[in-house]
């Protein structure tokens, strides 16, 4: 049984709130979409699948809140700020309304490895992580589980060794788990989107991203 959406890592939240742009509100339309797709929602056990986040300044990021999966729409208290978090001691520092995702060290991680990296989207799809890990699709090895330093650090070296400011991989100890990268929102979705389609051919229709050939 998958643990996903649990918290693993220790937390230190203040409370407050998160400012509402036209970025972040244009990124909670891209986490509806994904929701509609199946790609982020809860399992039937109740736990909660699927963050985005989006870059603030330096290392400093807005996440998706801890336990939002089976929210269509989040708004702005959905919303949570990493202040500052340590891959070595497990913690992470956040404010807002909301506590920050279970996935916040592996968002960290990402954007402190690739400094052109504006965005980031975690997602879980039973199709589309079979087909990547069939293919020769990027993937952490399988005997690293989420949420924890291990992860943090496979995350990195694989990241760093394409260092390109986009790129789509599979954690592969992280079951139905697959994560989008890029320098903003939209060329994190077109990643993940097109190789959705490629891993199905049956969805043609998802704006802004050709249909499969």
């Amino acid at each position: 049984m998958t643990d996903d959406g649990y918290v693993k890592f220790q937390v230190e939240h203040r409370p407050g709130t998160v400012p509402w742009t036209a970025a972040l509100a244009g990124l909670d339309g891209v986490r509806t979409e994904l929701f509609d797709l199946g790609m982020i929602g809860v399992y039937p056990n109740g736990i909660g699948y699927g963050n985005l986040s989006l870059r603030d300044a330096g290392d400093t990021f807005i996440i998706t809140g801890t336990a939002t999966g089976a929210r269509r729409e989040l708004g702005p208290d959905g919303w949570c700020r990493v202040d500052g978090f340590s891959a070595e001691d497990n913690r992470v520092r956040c404010s807002g309304p909301i506590a920050a995702s279970s996935e916040s060290m592996t968002h960290g991680t990402i954007y402190q490895a690739l400094s052109r990296v504006g965005c980031i989207i975690h997602v879980h799809h039973r199709r589309l992580f079979d087909a990547m890990l069939a293919g020769s699709d990027p993937r952490t090895a399988a005997d690293v589980p989420y949420g924890t330093p291990a992860m943090a650090a496979a995350v990195a070296a694989l990241v760093r060794a394409i260092p390109e400011p986009a790129g789509l991989f599979a954690m592969a100890g992280h079951d139905e788990g697959v994560v989008a990268y890029g320098p903003d929102p939209a060329a994190a979705r077109h990643l993940l989107l097109t190789r959705f389609l490629a891993s199905s051919g049956a969805l043609p229709g998802i704006a802004g991203v050709p249909p499969a050939r």
